[in-house]
């Protein structure tokens, strides 16, 4: 897929092409008292944002922030800067806010504005949310037509474009072999400490924060309670007299939406609040490393709750997670190994098949 030339793109104030209307009120139990048809938006990126479907004439007597036509939503704190499109309108939450276009956009048009929206994602996290004055403020950089204002048929034509690949992508996706998603057979696991001497040491990270780093000469990754890019939030300078952390650790997010996140690190790290190191007692090859990071995702996922009853006191205590072992009863590390090769394998095999679409 080729670059997009933006050299003569201009930038605009986000405020400048949307109303940004904050979002108020909704429960869950609202939405189980009062269920309808009108989607509920808050700040999480699953679902596109959606917590469930509510009454619109209810939301309406509320007060609540409720747009009736497309328009895109921004979260506020949570995922914070993460973009949501919402073509049949919906209601926000106070988590999330609603940008309502200052002129008529076409479904391809949002879909634009979205993508490029995005990117000011990085922006903002826990600790600097969105709000409605910073925000109205952030600017974007836009295809512009003669008159130097935004060239909104160009991003028509562009997404337009874009829609035959795509169409072509989702259908090869499909047909694309799935044997790696097979039920693993665990009934000659046995459960592990992450702390047993066969595994790790627990570290409880660097402690640091984002807002307090710079990133004027960045030679560090900073690893954040994050579910994407390896958990890497950021990139950043060494701090003096603060040694990183090597590659080849694995972090392990202790709370927040994506509780459980486990990554092995491939360069140097820090880390931010809430995120443990996991020190290998002895030499693991990476593919084993791989294996042990997703079981902690999912036992994570499936045990725990964000802001309820969160790794941080268990992780040194009662966590555990389920292990293949050999007829001794020790950790079958050929196995693991192996079967991650396979999966490794069995990706490759995918992206060259996708690769050959000329998408990717």
């Amino acid at each position: 897929m080729s670059l997009i030339n933006i050299d003569q793109w201009q930038e605009f104030s986000i405020g400048s092409l949307f109303e940004i209307i904050n979002g108020k009120g909704i429960t869950k139990h609202e939405l189980y008292e009062h269920p309808g048809t009108l989607p509920a938006i808050q700040s999480g990126e699953e679902n596109n944002g959606c917590i469930g479907m509510i009454d619109e004439k209810y939301c309406i007597e509320k007060g609540y922030c409720v747009c009736k036509e497309a328009c895109l939503t921004v979260a506020r704190s949570g995922s914070s800067g993460h973009i949501t499109y919402q073509e049949n309108g919906c209601v926000c939450g106070d988590s999330a806010k609603i940008l309502k276009p200052r002129i008529k956009l076409s479904q391809n048009q949002f879909l634009f504005m979205r993508t490029v929206l995005m990117v000011n994602k990085r922006k903002y996290h826990y600790n600097d949310k969105v709000s409605e004055k910073k925000y109205s403020l952030d600017t974007v950089f836009l295809p512009v037509d003669e008159n130097g204002n935004p060239d909104w048929d160009y991003m028509e034509h562009y997404i337009n474009h874009l829609k035959s690949p795509v169409y072509a992508l989702l259908e090869q996706l499909q047909n694309i072999n799935q044997s790696g998603n097979h039920k693993i057979d665990i009934r000659n696991y046995k459960r592990f400490h992450l702390y047993d001497d066969d595994l790790f040491e627990i570290n409880r990270g660097t402690k640091l924060d984002r807002v307090k780093m710079s990133d004027t000469n960045p030679t560090i990754n900073f690893v954040g309670r994050a579910n994407a890019n390896n958990g890497v939030t950021a990139f950043i300078d060494e701090i003096e007299g603060l040694i990183p952390y090597p590659a080849g650790y694995l972090t392990v997010s202790l709370g927040g939406e994506y509780l459980g996140s486990c990554f092995v690190q491939e360069k140097p790290f820090y880390t931010s609040q809430n995120v443990d190191v996991l020190i290998p007692r002895h030499d693991m090859s990476k593919y084993a490393k791989l294996y042990i990071a997703a079981l902690i995702f999912k036992e994570g996922q499936l045990h725990y709750k964000a802001f309820v009853d969160e790794l941080n006191r268990h992780m040194k205590t009662d966590f555990s997670i389920p292990l293949p072992v050999d007829e001794n009863g020790r950790i079958a590390w050929d196995y693991m190994d192996s079967y991650m090769r396979g999966i490794e394998t069995l990706c490759q095999e995918n992206i060259y098949t996708l690769q050959k679409l000329d998408f990717i």
